[in-house]
């Protein structure tokens, strides 16, 4: 813990001062204009891969960055930091982040024993779409084309919510399905998102 002590002083005298005003107006004011859903692997950061601001992104991470299919009366984290996301902050853009080496998807692809861990394999659960969908590419064993097939899926999950449905139908938010390399750190796009979305997402830099 000392080094996330001596990180609190770093930023408290070195990042701070410089970015006052932007935490004075943020003190007051929360309008992020994007809902990042990514997985809880730590070496997976949001802002950092965008260079965002704080402010600027609404973050919901699980593992295996799941997004259940809504469920009247089984409300949950991830369905409440969904629909507030949507129908109170306002985002006008969704994104569903997968990444290389995910430790959820390779459990799933090489059919890890998780019997020690009975809570992450109820919740892998809601990846059987994900292998279905990668089995059918003739390709269940890869990790990659599951992270990738994990994606498309929880975009699928993510459209059945209410509040998304919504903001789907009234033109006033976007689905965007991305893969994160921690190896080159590019990130790609998911080819099918536009099954789900409002068109395809745009093209992002290499």
């Amino acid at each position: 813990m000392r080094h996330l002590a001596h990180g609190i002083d770093r930023f408290q005298r070195e990042i701070f001062p410089d970015r006052a005003g932007l935490f004075a107006r943020l003190a007051t004011s929360h309008r992020p204009g994007t809902l990042f859903i990514g997985c809880s692997d730590a070496r997976v950061v949001p802002e950092l891969i965008t260079q965002t601001e704080p402010g600027e992104l609404f973050v919901v991470r699980t593992a295996g960055n799941l997004v259940p299919a809504y469920a009247p009366g089984d409300d949950d984290g991830v369905a409440a930091g969904i629909e507030y996301a949507v129908a109170v902050l306002g985002v006008r853009d969704i994104v569903v982040c997968g990444h290389s080496a995910c430790g959820a998807m390779t459990a799933l692809a090489e059919g890890h024993d998780l019997s020690g861990a009975p809570a992450v394999a109820r919740w892998l659960r809601y990846a059987d779409a994900s292998r279905a969908r990668a089995a059918a590419a003739e390709a269940g064993g890869d990790v990659d084309v599951l992270v990738r097939e994990n994606v498309s899926a929880q975009l699928a999950n993510l459209a059945t919510h209410p509040s998304v449905a919504r903001a789907l139908a009234q033109g006033s938010v976007r689905l965007h399905g991305w893969v994160f390399d921690i190896r080159t750190g590019t990130v790609a796009d998911v080819a099918d998102v536009a099954d789900v979305a409002d068109g395809p997402a745009p093209a992002l830099a290499a």
